[in-house]
């Protein structure tokens, strides 16, 4: 959609500066707001036209049965879809009682700002009315990083050329109706007016909603209280019933005259509180939001958001696209995650509900490492829920006939809730993708009570589980079979490389951490012989690899079967999964996201570069990127590698995902991971970032069409600064203590306040690379 012409290109912001319906849905995404806890989606503030209406509330969420043409024994009953909750931030507007809907009348102007330093949604349009009445609107609307529970929103209307008389309703809507989609129609007409209602009220200006979920039994309240300021002749009353409560301002207004309206929203929920402390819990959240006041919160916001842009920014010479694209992504993983506390990162984040608003793996191996080095406390928070989980996910270990814990494909409240086991249930990785998770957090912050509290404990249950799903053979080689890597398009494997490599870190992880903390683990049962057992399994984990093309095989004999028919394959059958059977896919050489390429990157220190470079030749022309996931792992290998041409496309088409649509998707939510990828891609890959062990190694190499690029990182209560240049980079502790890292080999060690620059190597050129048919990444702006 950033290749219309009504959207610029400029660095800390996303404008648009005509309103298109057409792109409506997408802009509602783009333009979403959110803290973690609370999202309200990017809609007009009259609240039509819209394409998907969307307030959320971070966990809330309805529940409805799972379809199954065939009963099995272990499927999840029921699944879990995040709900629209409670919309606060309808304002509609009637000009000399005609209603402001831009749908008709004359459109003068009409702008939409995403200040990503402000952490606002600005508007400003000028209309016409069918009667010729000409009004200015402004509001700006903002959801507040630093109270957890509060969105809102300044509302202005001016009268342009004559007096016209102005009616302001400011409502809370509940159980709004939704645009029909093609989901189960069980699940369809449970989600149908999710809410009950509990309580309404309207008084003085303030207004209150609670509501229960009729099955999940969740209590949902919004209060919305507001400040208004107008001529004279202003007045303002209130109503509420079941599923609506509304302050009406009306006004009379000369030409210049402005009428203002300052509403602050407050949300709660919870699962056990009784309705009136939940409605106690909104008026109290309203009061501290009152206190503080309009001003105070965009002060607020702006305060926390220079802290965040000081140790997390990202600066980009020679392309102001991918400048723009990676703020605006590093802006919108914050939004997802800054203040989650203890609950999910979904992979829409509030944006939609796509994914039925449920968290994946891709949240501990995307979003997570760009967090870890920006927002920290983001990331405990993230695994604290992941650690709160373990009931349920040792529940589901049992019932597989396991030991330890199985944490789900897919969720929002810690239980499964993946109808296709081929690519949940086996997909047992996300596993060592949280164990990895973990182990990345601990060294890079050195939090040690977070080891203590949850670390040991889910490194401990998660090295359970590859405990007793592997076996040994009588070689003594440790195998895992019948599992999902990556990959979705090879099911039910045996010894997926990824997998396997994963779980040997997971192990290797949860036998260093019971070492290092033998009080949790005692209170947990591990002994000696487990922690033994765990280091053996780790070091003896099979990795397929076939001698003859001297390549790593995805998992084992996956070399040897028959290459998909890429000739034969048009270009309108992409995704194949939507085209083709999924048997004939699980048995082709075929791979829809990065595997073995992406092992390649978390489990770097296992392959050598000659090693990386053939499997990377290899994977390549077999590689379609049918998920959003793939592109930023393929940049920071083809950057490794020296393909840093292609590695700038995979870059470009990891920042563009949301901003060009290239999904045609962005309608149902943002891409959370794939714009984390894009931090993945300029940091890890070009800047060349890599952990082993507390210390960060830099390998930077820089693509023809960027001439500088640089980031921060927070790494052991410390910012570091790394600025790349074509054949320079240069290293900068900007705080804290001493710090060591490492630069292609060499130990740099620097002091609070001091630069070291060194040079970076000639590359080695490598022959050009073939990617699938139809399938070569998007080489740039609207291609």
């Amino acid at each position: 959609m950033i290749t219309h012409a009504s959207y610029g290109v400029e660095p800390w912001c996303l404008r648009e500066n005509v309103l298109n319906l057409d792109v409506l849905p997408q802009s509602e995404s783009v333009f979403a707001l959110s803290n973690g806890h609370v999202g309200w989606r990017g809609n007009l503030d009259e609240g039509e036209p819209h394409g998907l209406p969307g307030s959320y509330l971070n966990g809330v969420h309805e529940v409805h049965p799972l379809p199954y043409a065939e009963a099995g024994y272990g499927y999840p009953e029921s699944g879990q879809t995040v709900i629209n909750v409670t919309n606060g931030k309808v304002i509609r507007l009637l000009v000399d009682d005609e209603p402001f809907d831009l749908r008709y009348g004359r459109l003068i102007s009409h702008e939409r700002v995403l200040d990503l330093r402000a952490g606002v949604l600005r508007r400003t349009c000028e209309w016409t009315s069918p009667a010729g009445r000409t009004v200015r609107v402004r509001s700006t609307r903002l959801v507040s990083f630093t109270h957890r529970s509060v969105a809102a929103v300044a509302y202005e209307v001016e009268a342009v050329d004559s007096e016209v008389r102005v009616v302001v309703q400011s409502e809370l809507v509940t159980n709004e109706q939704l645009p029909k989609s093609p989901r189960d129609p069980r699940a369809a007409a449970v989600l149908d007016s999710p809410l009950a209602p509990e309580e309404h009220l309207a008084r003085d200006g303030r207004l209150r909603l609670v509501h229960r979920t009729r099955r999940s039994g969740l209590r949902v309240a919004a209060a919305a209280d507001h400040t208004v300021d107008g001529p004279d002749r202003t007045r303002t009353s209130g109503e509420s019933g079941d599923d609506v409560a509304r302050l009406t301002v009306t006004s009379v207004l000369a030409p210049g005259q402005r009428l203002r309206l300052e509403k602050l929203v407050a949300y709660g929920w919870s699962s056990t509180r009784s309705l009136p402390a939940v409605s106690d819990q909104v008026d109290a959240a309203l009061a501290a939001a009152t206190d503080t006041g309009w001003t105070g919160l965009l002060r607020d916001q702006r305060a926390y958001l220079e802290e965040f842009w000081g140790h997390a920014d990202v600066e980009v010479d020679g392309d102001e696209e991918i400048q723009q694209a990676v703020r605006f992504a590093l802006f919108h993983v914050l939004q997802a995650g800054a203040r989650a506390e203890r609950r999910a990162i979904p992979a829409k984040g509030l944006t939609g509900s796509g994914y039925d608003g449920h968290a994946f793996w891709d949240t501990e191996t995307f979003v997570l490492p760009l967090l870890t080095y920006t927002a920290p406390d983001a990331v405990a928070e993230a695994l604290r829920w992941r650690h709160s989980t373990l009931p349920p996910a040792r529940e589901r270990a049992q019932q597989l006939g396991l030991r330890g814990a199985a944490f789900p494909w897919r969720t929002i409240e810690g239980s499964e809730g993946s109808a296709y086991w081929p690519a949940g249930t086996a997909a047992f990785h996300v596993n060592a993708d949280i164990a990895d998770a973990v182990v990345r957090y601990v060294c890079a912050t050195g939090d040690e009570q977070f080891a203590r509290d949850a670390g040991v404990e889910l490194l401990v249950e998660t090295a359970r589980l590859w405990r007793s799903l592997g076996h040994h053979d009588a070689h003594g080689t440790f195998h895992i079979d019948g599992v999902t890597g990556p990959d979705e398009y090879s099911a039910i494997a045996d010894d997926n490389t990824y997998t396997n490599l994963m779980a040997r870190t997971n192990l290797l992880a949860a036998a260093d951490f019971a070492e290092r903390h033998p009080e949790q683990a005692v209170a947990l049962g591990v002994d000696d012989e487990e922690s033994a057992a765990w280091r053996d399994a780790a070091e003896s984990v099979h990795i397929p690899y076939n001698s003859d093309l001297q390549v790593h095989e995805q998992h084992a004999g996956f070399t040897r079967h028959q290459h998909w028919d890429f000739a034969a394959t048009r270009p309108d059958q992409y995704p194949l999964m939507l085209h083709f059977p999924y048997f004939d896919l699980y048995r082709k050489q075929v791979v829809k996201q990065a595997d073995l390429v992406l092992a390649m990157y978390t489990c770097s220190e296992f392959f050598d570069e000659e090693h990386q470079a053939r499997n990377f030749a290899y994977y390549e022309p077999l590689t379609v990127r049918d998920s959003s996931l793939s592109a930023c792992s393929q940049a920071v290998i083809a950057a490794r590698t020296g393909h840093l041409g292609l590695a700038y496309d995979y870059l470009v088409e990891a920042a563009l995902m949301d901003l060009n649509d290239l999904e045609n998707n962005t309608r149902d939510g943002l891409h959370i991971a794939s714009l984390a990828g894009t931090w993945t891609a300029l940091v890890a890959g070009f800047g060349g970032m890599r952990r082993r062990g507390e210390t960060l190694r830099f390998t930077p190499r820089l693509p023809e069409r960027l001439s500088r690029i640089a980031f921060k990182l927070e790494v052991l209560g410390r910012c570091l600064r790394v600025e790349v240049r074509a054949t320079a980079v240069t290293y900068t502790l900007l705080d804290g203590p001493e710090l060591t890292i490492d630069h292609y080999g060499e130990a740099l060690t620097l002091g609070s306040g001091e630069s070291r620059s060194r040079e970076v190597p000639e590359l080695k050129p490598r022959p050009a690379l073939d990617q699938p048919p139809h399938r070569r990444p998007n080489a740039h702006r609207g291609t």
